[in-house]
């Protein structure tokens, strides 16, 4: 059973690999649920609560990640990303072991991890789950139209990423393949 979910993950991930949404332009904010990111807190990988609202003004790449995954290099264009534009753009890391078991460390060898192979200084939170019946109400209101005003995307692998805008709103989501240095990113940004 655990096989064939695999399975089916890997067939989820390959299929939504050339995906890139982004909010439709004709979509006004009268449909969109009131709730917005600044409504969220979480804890850090060091356990300290961050709450989002501390981020108004500026956007916000949401990313779940995994230190034993393909995509698991995005991190050092991610930290490129950080060091280049975090004065424009805070990047948020959510450790995630929900696909093909590959975040299976605890909090302390994820930082470990992190910050002796890529030298990651932007933020990472502890790790959750961002897939089935325990994902956090976040990564409910990303991936939930109802929620969020246009997005039914759910992670479909590690390293997928959510795009929040300077008041909080949902903007793009990109899917693993998509590069944290594209193009469709930075001028995203």
């Amino acid at each position: 059973m655990k096989l064939y979910l695999i399975t089916i993950l890997t067939v989820a991930a390959l299929i939504s690999c050339a995906r890139v949404e982004s909010r439709p332009a004709n979509l006004s904010t009268d449909t969109m649920n009131t709730s917005s990111f600044y409504d969220f807190s979480m804890k850090s990988i060091d356990g300290d609560v961050i709450d989002f609202s501390q981020f108004k003004g500026k956007k916000v790449l949401i990313v779940n990640t995994a230190s034993k995954c393909g995509y698991t290099p995005q991190y050092k264009e991610l930290q490129e990303l950080h060091e280049k534009h975090g004065d424009k753009l805070t990047i948020i890391g959510f450790p995630a072991n929900d696909f093909g078991g590959q975040e299976p460390g605890s909090n302390e060898d994820i930082k470990s991890f992190c910050s002796k192979n890529y030298g990651v200084t932007f933020l990472m939170m502890e790790k959750i789950s961002v897939a089935g019946g325990d994902m956090p109400p976040l990564y409910k209101w990303l991936s939930q139209r109802q929620l969020n005003g246009w997005n039914d995307e759910a992670p479909s692998w590690n390293f997928c990423k959510y795009l929040i805008s300077e008041d909080g709103k949902l903007l793009n989501f990109f899917n693993s393949s998509v590069k944290p240095m594209s193009k469709s990113i930075l001028d995203a940004i």
